[in-house]
């Protein structure tokens, strides 16, 4: 990929992609210093990808193998998290494509991690723009949010996932699924409509 002087200063003043620029000249602190800070982030992504805790906690220390195993290779193109999520979207369709044929879905065994409410009750707003009917728990909120995921396109799941739980622009989202921006918008309107339909009959009109 051919990168602009300017843009590779941009994305430069991103402390992560100083960070790692450390790794790729071999610093292990710093390589520890970007698990710690996307680990769980990462997690919860692949989690909402996969459908599975246990196989999310596998396919997070695959991206980060394969972060540091091409960091010779690293060059300033993008945010480090848009790169990133871009080497975990491969990761996270090529596991699902593997499991096609046995492809189990377990919402109820598996907890969320660390993800906490406040993202899940956005999420319901801003797709439906209503509250729950009654107040629900977290682990109820979870699994409905769950299942509604679940009703998405793999596509569709990864644009709402990175729009809504990572803050990631149109052209962030573009870059990491290899699309256009407009495709992007186009994909995530169809997202919020399904996700509309699949979570209407939790909610009430304010």
């Amino acid at each position: 990929m051919v990168v602009s002087e300017s843009s590779a200063q941009r994305y430069a003043l991103d402390p992560d992609v100083r960070l790692m620029l450390e790794v790729r000249d071999d610093s292990a602190a710093a390589f520890e210093e970007l698990v710690l800070r996307y680990q769980s982030r990462l997690i919860r992504v692949l989690h909402h990808l996969v459908g599975n805790r246990d196989m999310a906690d596998d396919l997070a220390q695959e991206v980060f193998l394969r972060v540091y195993r091409s960091r010779k290779k690293y060059v300033v193109s993008a945010k480090f998290a848009t790169w990133l999520f871009t080497i975990a979207n491969h990761v996270a369709s090529n596991a699902l494509r593997n499991r096609t044929r046995r492809r189990e879905v377990n919402l109820r065994s598996h907890d969320s991690g660390q993800m906490g409410a406040q993202p899940l009750d956005s999420l319901v707003q801003a797709s439906t723009g209503a509250m729950p009917t009654r107040r629900l728990d977290k682990a109820e909120m979870r699994e409905i949010v769950h299942i509604a995921l679940e009703s998405l396109s793999e596509r569709q799941r990864l644009a709402v996932l990175l729009n809504k739980f990572e803050g990631m622009s149109y052209a962030e989202i573009a870059e990491t699924m290899e699309m256009s921006p407009q495709a992007v918008k186009s994909l995530l309107s169809r997202a919020r409509e399904n996700l509309r339909e699949a979570l209407e009959p939790y909610v009430q009109s304010s």
